[in-house]
């Protein structure tokens, strides 16, 4: 009888346990399927997107960005094993109030003062930029991937990252501009600076609208990832660029005392770049001192449908199709930028 009784037990301990490894799997198994399968939003991937709000491409404002995706706009995309956050923006949408370029951007929430300070991370790969345009505007072809941008006063710019690519070149340029903060009570001459990072700078133009000038040597390719990282700290911008096979390369802005005060401070660059346009304007001489700015990342396209010849800096005629999206998406009259990690946090010490 003991033997019995030994016997069934052991039978259905042995039966549990299969049925208990059967549906353990099934149930792993299912779960694998299920995770696989649900939507990847940008917040899975950069973790910081509690901290921004967002304008699109076709004017949507969004202020919570935790589990959120914009269609055709800001969203996942895989790419063998890595998960890239992706910004597009067309040629021509419903932009911010202050420019005339559409965007696909995030907006950092918390904002701050140059002698406080912040520190910007990314690591990115620009995929496509405007194949539209006129090669004698400085601003064709190209879209800008981070930047600060002051919150009062003339609502100026310390610096803007581009890439910029003509067609036909296989590589572009990466280069950065800081724009003056412009003295006085008049804006209009304000100009903005660029300084090479890879590649040319925003001064280098073509002689025509369809000529362009030599493709340069040590630029970045479309598809190609560099980093960089903005550290404002007491009042001094440290920048540090870095690309696979490429120089790491650093720069030194003081945001508190300006370069630019006086009319013979004004470089070259500028005499030659904005003649046209007539920009000749003065920064006040202590820069963004105590001005509220707040960081920028994504794509913020800069070309537009507006005529050159009003403006041979900024406008730079490209086809927009009358804002049909779809059109300029399928049509190359877009910019697309993809992220796979940013970092955005308090400024640090350089490590110099």
């Amino acid at each position: 009888m003991k033997k019995s009784v030994f016997t069934i037990v052991t039978l259905l301990t042995l039966f549990a346990c299969k049925d208990h490894s059967k549906v353990t799997s099934d149930t792993i198994s299912k779960s694998t399927a299920k995770t696989e399968n649900e939507t990847k939003y940008p917040s899975d991937v950069i973790p910081f997107m509690y901290e921004w709000k967002i304008l699109l491409g076709d004017g949507t404002h969004e202020e919570n960005l935790v589990n959120y995706e914009g269609k055709d706009f800001f969203y996942v995309e895989k790419e063998k094993e890595t998960n890239w956050v992706v910004y597009k923006t067309p040629n021509s949408g419903i932009t911010s109030r202050t420019s005339s370029n559409t965007r696909t951007e995030l907006g950092q929430k918390k904002h701050w003062i140059p002698e406080v300070g912040g520190k910007l991370k990314g690591t990115l790969k620009v995929q496509h930029v405007s194949t539209s345009g006129d090669a004698r505007v400085a601003a064709s072809y190209s879209v800008v991937v981070g930047q600060i941008h002051s919150d009062e006063g003339h609502e100026n710019e310390p610096i803007k990252i581009f890439y910029k690519k003509f067609p036909g070149h296989t590589k572009g340029s990466v280069f950065w501009n800081y724009e003056i903060n412009t003295a006085g009570d008049d804006n209009s001459g304000r100009w903005d600076y660029s300084t090479a990072v890879w590649g040319d700078d925003m001064s280098v133009v073509g002689s025509s609208a369809t000529t362009f000038p030599e493709e340069p040597e040590d630029g970045i390719a479309l598809g190609e990832e560099f980093s960089y990282e903005i550290n404002v700290y007491k009042g001094i911008m440290y920048l540090t660029f870095t690309s696979e096979g490429h120089e790491t390369i650093k720069f030194t802005k003081n945001l508190l005392q300006s370069d630019f005060s006086k009319k013979t401070d004004i470089p070259q660059q500028i005499w030659t770049l904005y003649a046209s346009i007539g920009r000749d304007g003065v920064e006040r001489e202590n820069g963004y001192a105590g001005e509220i700015n707040y960081f920028k990342q994504g794509a913020y396209n800069q070309t537009n449908g507006k005529k050159p010849e009003d403006n041979l800096v900024w406008y730079t005629g490209s086809e927009t199709y009358g804002g049909d999206i779809p059109k300029q998406y399928a049509n190359g009259c877009y910019a697309e930028v993809w992220f796979k990690n940013a970092t955005v946090g308090e400024g640090t010490a350089p490590n110099l």
